[in-house]
């Protein structure tokens, strides 16, 4: 029996394992690949939001040693400085998925998760004591939960039976990583067809985009579809050979119609799927798996029931579909149209309004999600609420800490900043109470400046629990809800 089984060693099934593991708990990975290497590097980037998840666990530096920053994002054609966002990394990432599943490999090995490859899931059939997970060999394994990690046509999903909702797709591209004989002669374009790119990579590969002239089918493209698409778009076809990835993308949007249904839980594209437009899959994905792994870390080992689970549908349910729709809205803005491009200057005008860019960078970047506190809260309205907490400078005996180096072992921590004395009790054991100051203002993403509290609690995942107001009222309960009952 195991504790839990990820199927997929994707960036979301590498960062849940890892989470998992910091939270006692010792998952099993399956993944149909070989190795962890990727046919090409795919898409790439991560917003600030996921680069404060990976500094929570002291590990960004490995990401931003590696990428490139860039202090910016678009909506439509409207560019958002994303410099001034209350946080020490406002930027944009730009670092391609097979290097990111290298550094979260490592990472995930540091910990000593175990990945067992070119295994095949091929069902998944749960009961009230326990989940089978049936390979392709035949073999069967039993664990107590299945995270269905496994992409966009997830096999756990569909054995579930979960419903994948949402808007069919409108139009395709084909997205290639090959080698050109012909001389590039401009990086891309767009008109009425869409977006259409050339970017040298170096050695005389290059990645290819390009949108197709109607909708493809569910198929795999070959090399004559890609030599056809860019002879129709650039009137070349650059003399395009031995393609190392080779693929086709559409703007469908789906989403789960459920994150949990037992014992069977989904998690990154499985959950969701998109158009790529705005950089956001990655990222998403990352923080479903922050979100879930402490808490079925808590439920596996026993400290918190199973309706702790429900939070996870209850809170990125509803962030992920609000990403989903910033993602439909940008892709509008995918090709030539005159009423598309209408649309994008009044957006302009729109954005150009004082605070009204920074609103919609924060909902870019994934620092705006705020979860819904539930009805065992303090009853506080506390905007730090549900919201992600920020990462100060605060002062304890021995010197200055971090507020996210508090949280690199993935532990929840109850920060006393100068009120009333506060008491742990039976929680002491499995929260990090830490005393200390804090005299400079409280920021928080899209609201701005608000009231300093005395205390907050803060879940592994970084966001407030409980927010102290001169008074210990709500803590017990708080306590209680998200960390197990007292007797646990």
């Amino acid at each position: 029996m195991h504790d839990v089984v990820i199927v997929g060693s994707g960036p979301t099934g590498l960062m849940l394992a890892g989470e998992l593991r910091l939270a006692g708990v010792d998952p099993v990975v399956l993944e149909r690949r070989g190795s962890q290497e990727l046919a090409g590097r795919r898409g790439g980037g991560i917003h600030a939001r996921t680069i404060e998840l990976l500094d929570q666990r002291g590990i960004a530096g490995r990401f931003l040693d590696e990428g490139t920053t860039i202090a910016a994002a678009t909506f439509g054609s409207t560019a958002l400085p994303l410099g001034s966002l209350p946080t020490r990394h406002p930027y944009t990432l730009a670092l391609f998925q097979n290097h990111i599943e290298r550094l979260l490999l490592e990472w995930v090995e540091e910990l000593g998760v175990r990945i067992r490859r070119g295994v095949e899931v091929t069902g998944v059939e749960a009961d009230d004591g326990g989940v089978d997970v049936v390979l392709g060999s035949g073999e069967s394994l039993r664990a107590r939960y299945v995270v269905g990690a496994d992409g966009g046509r997830s096999m756990v999903r569909r054995a579930a039976g979960i419903g994948f909702v949402g808007p069919d797709a409108t139009r395709s591209s084909l997205i290639a990583e090959v080698q050109v004989t012909g001389e590039l002669t401009q990086p891309g374009k767009i008109d009425e067809r869409g977006v259409h790119g050339l970017h040298a990579l170096g050695d005389g590969m290059v990645r290819v985009v390009v949108t197709e002239a109607v909708l493809g089918p569910n198929t795999e493209p070959t090399l004559d579809d890609l030599r056809r698409g860019l002879v129709e778009v650039f009137g070349t076809d650059f003399g395009v050979h031995s393609p190392t990835w080779l693929s086709r993308f559409t703007d469908a949007t789906r989403q789960a119609e459920s994150y949990r249904k037992g014992r069977v839980l989904l998690a990154g594209d499985a959950a969701h799927v998109h158009s790529p437009t705005g950089g956001l899959g990655i990222g998403l994905g990352l923080q479903d798996a922050v979100n879930l792994g402490w808490k079925l870390g808590q439920v596996v080992r026993g400290v918190s029931g199973e309706e702790l689970l429900d939070t996870y549908h209850a809170e990125r349910h509803p962030a992920g579909a609000r990403a989903l729709k910033y993602t439909m809205a940008q892709s509008l803005f995918q090709k030539a149209d005159p009423r598309q491009e209408a649309l994008r200057d009044l957006l302009d005008e729109v954005l150009g309004v004082d605070g009204a860019g920074p609103l919609v960078a924060a909902l870019v970047t994934g620092l705006d999600v705020a979860y819904s506190p539930g009805s065992n809260d303090s009853g506080s309205g506390h905007p730090l609420l549900g919201r992600r907490m920020p990462d100060l400078d605060v002062v304890v005996p021995n010197g200055t800490v971090r507020v996210f180096e508090l949280l690199h072992p993935a532990r929840p921590v109850l920060l006393e900043l100068g009120g009333p004395p506060l008491d742990l009790g039976a929680w002491a054991a499995r929260v990090r109470h830490v005393a200390a100051n804090y005299d400079g203002a409280w920021e928080l993403p899209a609201l701005g400046n608000v009231p300093s509290p005395t205390a907050v609690l803060v879940r592994p995942d970084g966001y407030v629990a409980w927010v102290g107001e001169g008074s210990a009222e709500g803590l017990t309960e708080a306590l209680g809800t998200w960390f197990g009952a007292a007797d646990a």
